[in-house]
């Protein structure tokens, strides 16, 4: 079965090239486009695609807008949302995370981890790009979160403390089995129980969780 795709983005050049190229891919299918935020999240709501893939600034509905929409708190059913965009927009890339979005992605990341970034939503998990992550949320960090880090319902262990570190720098579960000489069955589960601890939904909230905290620190 192919990854269902909606692709979002006010620039016709890049939607284009955005489309060409998971189109290339054997096991992605773009089954629609949009120009606005408006327009994509109608199209997502009645596609129900397994991944939307959106920009940040577009007209009407901006990306945030989208994003929250369709993935953020309380919503039913959430879809899975990865934001493209440029680092000059970094301001608005803590606020996409925050609203819902599994992943992030410059729009130089390359047709490697463009793939990547939707396989990973689209397996419900999430894709920081390792490049951009402690430049972005390493910044967001220091200039303080808008509301006080969330407590964790139980204290992290020290197993724990360490993957939730390796998360936030944007490490791969294989690459994490491989820095800290355990199996990936056993990074699986202690990111469910640091999912379940910090009560939030993904690899992106607990990589925010860790800079809000001062686990992680830019540079």
């Amino acid at each position: 079965m192919s990854i269902r795709v909606i692709v979002a983005d006010d620039q016709e050049i890049v939607r284009t090239g955005l489309v060409m190229i998971l189109n290339a891919q054997p096991d992605i299918e773009v089954i629609g486009e949009a120009a606005d935020g408006r327009r994509a999240v109608e199209l997502a709501r009645r596609l129900r695609p397994d991944v939307c893939l959106f920009d940040i600034r577009m007209p009407s509905v901006d990306g945030i807008q989208a994003t929250r929409s369709l993935a953020g708190p309380g919503v039913e059913d959430p879809l899975a949302v990865v934001v493209i965009t440029t680092f000059d927009l970094d301001e608005y890339v803590y606020a996409a995370l925050r609203a819902g979005a599994r992943g992030f992605l410059l729009k130089d990341a390359g047709t490697a981890l463009l793939s990547q970034a939707v396989h990973a939503a689209a397996n419900g998990d999430a894709l920081i790009a390792p490049s951009v992550t402690a430049r972005l949320l390493g910044a967001f960090a220091r200039s303080g979160p808008a509301e006080p880090a969330i407590r964790p319902v139980e204290e992290l262990t020290e197993r724990e403390e360490q993957i939730l570190v390796t998360v936030a720098r944007g490490r791969t579960n294989s690459e994490i089995a491989d820095e800290l000489y355990i199996s990936l069955s056993t990074v699986k589960s202690h990111i469910t129980s640091l999912m379940a601890k910090l009560g939030v939904r993904n690899r992106v909230e607990i990589a925010i969780w860790a800079y809000e905290t001062n686990r992680v620190r830019n540079g």
